[in-house]
């Protein structure tokens, strides 16, 4: 147990060394990723956004210092399927034009774990804003071999399309619909210390 605890220490005495109070972070895109998963007939269609940005700021002493600003350009998505990723980008889905951006701004973080938060702020996509909470799990922070300070998180949840008014869809003859409404989704971020 004693050596549990010394370790433990040691760990948190290193994790200091490197996150500081009310550090900014930017967010590394070549080594993040904005992942979704939808029902499709009898499978599932993964996709994900390709162009994406936003800071964070860690004050773990005091998490009402912390805060998130997340941004999504719609455009961007990407299936895999030049058509379906048109089809996608219409006024049937996203109205990219309409609303070119997907946006989340934290209003307060909780602490729930050892590294996990609940982040609760506005959600905003297809011109519809919600309060929701994001599960955060925070996968430690470290110096990479070119001396900068990155650190990593995951956020997975689950958002209802219809919530937000993206509501097309198909009816099957064999009953049902073509898409499901909840959609998966996975996000990780590597950022690097400002």
């Amino acid at each position: 147990m004693q050596r549990i605890m010394i370790v433990t220490l040691a760990l948190l005495v290193g994790l200091a060394g490197v996150v500081s109070a009310a550090d900014t972070w930017a967010i590394d895109k070549a080594h993040s990723e904005v992942n979704f998963r939808i029902k499709h007939l009898m499978s599932k269609v993964t996709g994900r956004f390709t162009d994406f940005d936003g800071t964070i700021t860690t004050d773990f002493a005091n998490l009402g210092a912390s805060g998130v600003t997340f941004t999504i350009q719609a455009a961007s998505i990407d299936t895999a399927n030049a058509d379906r990723d048109k089809h996608l980008r219409s006024a049937d889905f996203f109205d990219v034009e309409k609303f070119p951006t997907i946006t989340f701004t934290s209003s307060k973080i909780t602490k729930t774990g050892d590294n996990s938060f609940a982040v609760t702020g506005t959600f905003t996509m297809h011109g519809v804003a919600k309060e929701i909470t994001l599960p955060v799990t925070f996968l430690g922070a470290g110096q990479d071999p070119w001396g900068n300070t990155k650190a990593g998180f995951e956020i997975t949840t689950t958002l209802s399309r219809a919530d937000y008014g993206i509501v097309w869809n198909k009816a099957l003859e064999t009953g049902g619909f073509l898409l499901g409404d909840e959609v998966e989704v996975t996000i990780n971020l590597e950022v690097a210390k400002k």
